[in-house]
């Protein structure tokens, strides 16, 4: 599959999952829920939900169901870490809105997560990793 198409059915789910995702957050947020922890929570949700659809029809991956998840957790870990330290940095310490930093967070690690994805996580040779590439 062409990587076009990869990008476009990726920002397929995406959109989709991040619309909904997005729309807990701020109806979890409204109730009273504190913006790291609705964040933690819908993070977690959407890693469950969109991995599977990654898989099979993003990429279409045949390889090892197991590795390519651990690959995928890490790389929405490294995603968690980098949302949950811009929420700090932007709405705790400089107060900016969090419904506009959560919501630009969503683009920025869409494109992140894209990458990992296509590279990292179900790339197409598994013999090339990142740091092989990286010492070729």
């Amino acid at each position: 599959m062409s990587p076009t198409w990869q990008l476009v059915r990726y920002a397929f789910i995406g959109l989709l999952s991040n619309a909904i995702l997005y729309l807990a957050y701020l109806a979890l947020t409204a109730l009273g829920v504190e913006t790291k922890l609705a964040m933690t929570v819908l993070y977690a949700v959407g890693v469950a939900q969109t991995f599977i659809f990654n898989k099979r029809w993003t990429f279409r991956h045949d390889g090892s169901h197991r590795s390519a998840f651990v690959r995928y957790c890490i790389s929405y870990a490294l995603g968690y870490f980098i949302n949950l330290l811009v929420l700090y940095v932007l709405v705790d310490c400089l107060h900016y809105p969090h419904q506009i930093v959560q919501g630009a967070m969503i683009f920025w690690l869409a494109a992140m997560l894209f990458l990992l994805q296509k590279f990292w996580v179900f790339r197409t040779n598994p013999s090339l990793s990142i740091s092989a590439r990286i010492h070729s």
